[in-house]
C-alpha cells in the first residue's frame, strides 16, 4: 500500500499560490470561463505517483517534455501520453527540424516558470514563453479530457481538451503530430 497522498477533487483555486504561473493559470481559467477539477498531492515524481493521481481524477496525466535545439535558440513544449516513449528521431522528423535534446532546468524556469517535475503546456500564457513552440500528440488533442500539473508538482488539474485548445491556448499556434 502506497502512502502517496492525493486529496479529494477540488473545484476552486488553491488558497495560496506556489508560483506566479499557478496564480495566472487559475486567473485565466476564471477569465475564460473554464471549469476545472484539481487534486492536491505529494510531489508527483514517478509513474506510480501519477497512477494514484489518474485514479482520483479519472483521466491519465499527460507527459510534457521541454526540449531545445543544439544552439539553445529554439524551445519546444511537447505534450504526449504518459506511456509513449520519447524518440528524438520521430519528434524531429515530424517537425522537420534538426536534432533536439532536453533543455536545462535553468531554461525551463526562465521560459516557462516551472521547476523540473512540473512542466506544463499551461505555461504558454506567460509572456516569456511566447517563443516556445507548442507541440501535442494528436491522440492527446482528440481526447475529451486533459490533465496536467498547474505549474507545481503538487497540484494536478483536469479540464476539457476543447477548453484547453479553444479557450486557454486561444491565439497560440499548437503543432499536432502523430
Amino acid at each position: 500500500m502506497s502512502s502517496f497522498k492525493v486529496s479529494d477533487i477540488i473545484t476552486t483555486p488553491p488558497e495560496a499560490f506556489g508560483s506566479e504561473l499557478q496564480r495566472r493559470v487559475y486567473e485565466t481559467f476564471a477569465q475564460k470561463g473554464i471549469p476545472f477539477e484539481r487534486v492536491d498531492t505529494d510531489p508527483g515524481q514517478t509513474m506510480e505517483d501519477c497512477q494514484h493521481i489518474d485514479a482520483k481524477i479519472g483521466v491519465r496525466i499527460v507527459k510534457t517534455i521541454f526540449l531545445c535545439n543544439r544552439q539553445q535558440t529554439e524551445f519546444y513544449l511537447y505534450v504526449t501520453t504518459d506511456d509513449r516513449p520519447f524518440v528524438t528521431r520521430e519528434f524531429c522528423g515530424a517537425l522537420d527540424i534538426p536534432r533536439v535534446s532536453f533543455a536545462s532546468a535553468e531554461k525551463l524556469w526562465e521560459l516557462t516558470g516551472v521547476l523540473v517535475g512540473a512542466t506544463t503546456i499551461l505555461s504558454a500564457i506567460l509572456p516569456q514563453a511566447a517563443g516556445v513552440h507548442l507541440v501535442m500528440d494528436r491522440s492527446v488533442a482528440e481526447g475529451e479530457w486533459f490533465a496536467c500539473t498547474d505549474g507545481t508538482a503538487t497540484c494536478f488539474v483536469k479540464i476539457k481538451t476543447r477548453d484547453l485548445l479553444d479557450k486557454y491556448l486561444s491565439g497560440k499556434n499548437v503543432i499536432f503530430v502523430v
